[in-house]
């Protein structure tokens, strides 16, 4: 079994947590402690006789077909999830106006989120996201049970992008994981407010934010949009857009999971 099949039934044992819990922020000096209880989816024809078939015909065919399969593979609960996968309002990572969107539904805390964003986004980024042909788009969904550190960490990284600094803070909070995952929550905080300064963001404003709480309405709306989508484990992506409908790719996939994927959707 792989680490992130592992991960996904962990976090199966943790879903009816998730669903219970609410949210609470208790203030601590200048940096509060934010104190959380465990919270809360063609056919293919051809003119060409069998003779007349290239390899390159027969390839994308069968590709589309496989494509078409991995769709049907979508959750089927009632409601059916809906082909249409929502972006909401959340931050994004490369071409707003690119063909193919990865949704993905993430955990700052958790270890195979880091492992998606150190190994296989680099791969992503290179090939499709800045060529314009695909974006990222980020939503969260902090297991607070397992990941106490998790929901500040969305909180600074929402923070960092209201001055336009999403990414920075992003690629920061995975490749410091070690460093403020293990942390009491204020100290974590603390260390968050440090990174934005290191950042050269106005600190004032970032500090405010991440005190107010104001995020957090719409950290428990990804997480509800997530649940109904089924997402159980982190990380969690669907791949696609509204024309061509969405693939769902569970856990920290690499490379050629994504890119089996995309080139299929953007021949579509």
């Amino acid at each position: 079994m792989s680490s992130s099949e592992s991960e996904v039934i962990r976090n199966n044992n943790e879903q009816k947590t998730v669903k219970k819990s609410t949210f609470n922020i208790v203030i601590i000096g200048l940096i509060i402690t934010v104190g959380v209880a465990a919270f809360f989816a063609g056919s293919y024809t051809s003119t060409l006789n069998s003779n007349q078939i290239s390899e390159e015909v027969l390839d994308k065919a069968l590709a589309k077909l496989e494509l078409k399969i991995l769709q049907n593979q979508l959750p089927t609960k009632q409601p059916a999830v809906p082909v249409k996968i929502s972006a909401d309002n959340d931050p994004i990572i490369g071409n707003v106006d690119a063909p193919i969107t990865i949704i993905e539904f993430s955990d700052f805390q958790c270890p195979f989120c880091a492992r998606f964003h150190t190994q296989t986004l680099p791969l992503l980024l290179e090939e499709y996201i800045d060529q314009g042909k695909v974006k990222l788009v980020f939503r969260d969904f902090p297991i607070q049970s397992i990941h106490p550190n998790a929901l500040p960490a969305s909180i600074a990284a929402e923070c960092a992008n209201e001055q336009g600094r999403f990414r920075e803070m992003h690629d920061m909070l995975f490749e410091k994981q070690n460093e403020w995952n293990k942390l009491e929550p204020s100290d974590t905080l603390s260390l968050f407010s440090q990174y934005a300064s290191n950042m050269q963001l106005e600190k004032n404003a970032f500090d405010s934010c991440l005190t107010s709480g104001k995020y957090i309405e719409e950290i428990k709306n990804d997480l509800n949009d997530g649940r109904e989508y089924g997402v159980s484990g982190t990380p969690g992506f669907f791949v696609g857009n509204d024309q061509v409908g969405y693939v769902e790719l569970k856990g920290a996939q690499p490379f050629d999971s994504f890119k089996k994927v995309i080139d299929v959707q953007l021949d579509t």
